[in-house]
């Protein structure tokens, strides 16, 4: 893979793949393994995606889900950055249908 690197998180898949589908079920494997996590850290590990992720909490999630670290953690190449050019009165879709200035007036001074 060439440029940048990006993963994708896949344990939701692979819990689901499995059956489970609760994240509150994961914590006694992970007990059972030596990785002690608070139902709170188990969700953020099911739900988000991990960043500082320990080694040993790696291992134990592939020793469960009897799985290769790549179907765990699917290495994509990184979308690039672009950002959207500002678009001017008149050009575009958008740009003809503009919000007209309200006027206020004052009661008696038309």
């Amino acid at each position: 893979m060439s440029g940048k690197l990006d993963y994708q998180w896949r344990l939701r898949t692979l819990m689901a793949a499995r059956g489970m589908f609760s994240t509150s079920d994961l914590r006694s494997p992970l007990a059972d393994r030596g990785v002690e996590l608070s139902t709170s850290q188990v969700y953020r590990l099911v739900v988000e995606r991990p960043e500082p992720l320990s080694i040993k909490t790696r291992v134990a999630l592939m020793d469960i889900w009897d799985c290769r670290r790549e179907e765990l953690i699917e290495p994509v190449t990184a979308a690039s950055e672009r950002r959207k050019a500002v678009v001017g009165a008149g050009s575009g879709p958008v740009g003809d249908f503009r919000p007209k200035r309200a006027r206020i007036s004052r009661p008696g001074s038309r």
